[in-house]
């Protein structure tokens, strides 16, 4: 009786231990992405089609009064479950916007009883993953490291931007996330410096392609990279850097909350290149829309006379042409940049927005963040910095008709830099102002959750160009970067297109590249660089095609491409479909496109034309697609076009 009871006991303890080794599986609705979780030892791994695109990568995070990174056990696992959601958006690749996904929730407790759940979906596009504390505590916790990783095959390759450290740069302003990508380098390779690298991060294996990046980032967590070194092609989640934090309040760096809690998605895209261009997996998993009152939020493009002709362009007579030229061009706004309230003052600025709005032209006015992270002495400064002081400029700003503000130079990913965004964001609101992020970084869907933030800087912009040639010469690849990964889902403001003559820098570009970019690039508000007296040199047909330009889109087509080689891509907008191309390499392109989506449609293309001295080449000429919708186009070095089909 006692060896039976033993046997008994043995068999329990086995069949005990098989089951906290169990493995749980989440499958995409079509059967193509395969998540196989074994939370007892704490790791995932993902198939895509059969193959392996993951290996076994590891889960959990480790908060000071626990270590969910290990030993856990399972105490149950929901039933696979459909989730589906829908929203609109006007500052993103589409309009009217359908998620669906699988989702399984697997809830476990560490050997002291603590409790995580970690929870699952699967969409066709691509995984997602967050760790939900379902306690609840007064007591505030806090997480010093995340155990998160994403192991990656040998022989995947990678296109990675570095993070710049923290308090380098530009009167110590980064890190901003100004950087130009490492591309096609072997996965393992360390990032240049300390804090790792940015989100989004592109990877391919085989004939796969993997896109990582975060969502859902409330204020309850620090924005995160990866690690700088991935030993064994292993890419860990970074936190920041301690000097990235909000010094004017409570100087949080690493993320810490009351419980119940839930931490950002982990987002990874998987599929081809089509699927990275058509995915929205970064807004269908943030945080869903704050009410506010719809009405003001109004995309559009802007005129900006700083980005060429620098800060002496900030005075009253050049910004009241730069409403003329905004006008001219049918567009909604213009950016008035630093210094502002020295060189033009409050009471001029008011008789700006009073020219502007019998223009149709409204004003937004740049900011700087202040606080001792930086030492930028650009004005207005220190008006920001608490809700008092942000409730009060910003009732001046709207009694005075200004229609949004441009926030420059912030400090990094700390959670409590994480808060100031999101303060001036509802701040704003409030007071029906449109918001732009500048030395700022990655939205990460915030434009979801945040209707009223119409763009962010967040890329090594044509700022940059002007600047120094070397930027200029490595635009062209760059541009194809920024398009297909910065761009995947949050808007940018590159603040693109110059068509005729950059000051002391010759571009490399043609004038078609530069106007190509005014469709493949995505920002709520799009600032041109392009100026006044460029503009005179344009053919009529280019003006009238950027007057008639939408300023938001209802549907995107990936058409061809390859990343900062060359983009090719088509954009909707009620019944035209608006297509256009890069070239980002120094050789002739000779590309047979596959329109079949527009078969038999008519449309006009404005590519290169003859060369004549410096005037910008173009040359319109209309297109008739057959019935296979193949059409071949040639692209010389540095390269582009448009063409507009209904």
């Amino acid at each position: 009786m006692k060896n039976a009871s033993l046997l008994v006991l043995s068999v329990i303890c086995f069949l005990f231990a098989s089951a906290q080794e169990k493995t749980y599986t989440i499958t995409s609705p079509d059967k193509n992405i395969v998540v196989s979780c074994v939370p007892a030892a704490a790791v995932y791994k993902i198939q895509y089609k059969g193959q392996t695109v993951l290996a076994d990568s590891k889960l959990g995070l480790i908060r000071d009064d626990e270590d969910f990174s290990r030993n856990l056990k399972v105490v149950n696992a929901s039933p696979a479950a459909t989730v589906k959601d829908s929203y609109t958006l006007l500052t993103a690749k589409k309009k009217n916007i359908t998620y669906t996904a699988t989702r399984r929730v697997i809830e476990t407790k560490t050997a002291s009883g603590k409790r995580m759940n970690i929870a699952f979906q699967v969409s066709n596009d691509g995984v997602a993953f967050r760790y939900e504390f379902p306690e609840v505590s007064t007591d505030v916790k806090k997480i010093s490291a995340e155990a998160t990783s994403f192991h990656f095959n040998e022989g995947t390759r990678a296109w990675l931007q570095p993070k710049t450290e923290a308090q380098t740069g530009f009167e110590h302003t980064n890190p901003s996330y100004e950087a130009h990508y490492m591309t096609d380098i072997a996965t393992g390779t360390p990032s240049p410096g300390k804090n790792g690298w940015v989100f989004p991060a592109l990877f391919r294996y085989n004939d796969t392609w993997l896109l990582i990046t975060e969502a859902a980032l409330g204020r309850t967590y620090c924005g995160t990279a990866l690690q700088q070194f991935s030993p064994d092609n292993e890419y860990k989640i970074n936190f920041p850097e301690p000097q990235e934090v909000f010094t004017n309040g409570k100087p949080t760096l690493n993320p810490e909350s009351t419980l119940p809690w839930k931490t950002p998605w982990r987002i990874i895209v998987i599929g081809n290149l089509k699927t990275i261009t058509e995915s929205t997996l970064g807004t269908d998993l943030a945080l869903p829309a704050k009410r506010m009152d719809p009405s003001f939020i109004k995309p559009g493009k802007a005129s900006w006379s700083w980005v060429l002709k620098k800060d002496d362009s900030t005075v009253f007579s050049v910004q009241k042409r730069y409403i003329d030229f905004a006008a001219g061009m049918k567009w909604q706004y213009c950016l008035i940049d630093a210094d502002w309230d020295k060189r033009i003052g409050y009471d001029s600025v008011k008789l700006l927005a009073d020219y502007g709005k019998q223009k149709g032209v409204g004003l937004l006015l740049w900011y700087n963040s202040a606080g001792s992270w930086n030492t930028v002495k650009m004005t207005p400064k220190d008006k920001l910095l608490t809700h008092e002081d942000r409730r009060k400029e910003f009732s001046r700003l709207h009694e005075m008709g200004v229609k949004g503000i441009k926030v420059d130079f912030f400090g990094g990913d700390g959670q409590s830099m994480i808060n100031y965004y999101q303060d001036i964001l509802e701040d704003a609101a409030a007071n029906r102002l449109l918001v732009n992020f500048h030395g700022a970084t990655l939205p990460r869907g915030w434009h979801r959750t945040y209707p009223n933030l119409m763009t962010t800087e967040a890329v090594q912009g044509y700022e940059m160009i002007t600047f120094n040639q070397g930027d200029a010469n490595r635009f062209p690849s760059h541009a194809t970067m920024v398009a297909m990964v910065r761009n995947a889902f949050d808007p940018m403001d590159f603040t693109p297109m110059n068509l005729y003559k950059i000051p002391r820098i010759k571009r490399v570009t043609t004038a078609a590249f530069e106007l190509a970019t005014s469709v493949l690039f995505l920002s709520g508000i799009q600032h041109y660089a392009e100026s006044p007296d460029g503009m005179a040199h344009v053919p009529e047909y280019v003006k009238d095609f950027l007057r008639k330009l939408p300023d938001s889109w209802d549907d995107v087509r990936f058409v061809d491409g390859y990343p900062g080689k060359f983009y090719v891509v088509a954009r909707k907008a009620a019944n035209k479909w608006y297509v256009a191309g890069i070239n980002g390499e120094n050789g002739d392109k000779q590309l047979t496109l596959d329109l079949s989506f527009l078969k038999n449609k008519k449309g006009k293309l404005i590519a290169s034309g003859p060369v004549t001295g410096d005037e910008p080449s173009f040359e319109q000429t209309p297109v008739t697609l057959s019935t296979a919708g193949k059409t071949n186009i040639t692209l010389k070095a540095n390269d582009g076009f448009v063409a507009v089909f209904e």
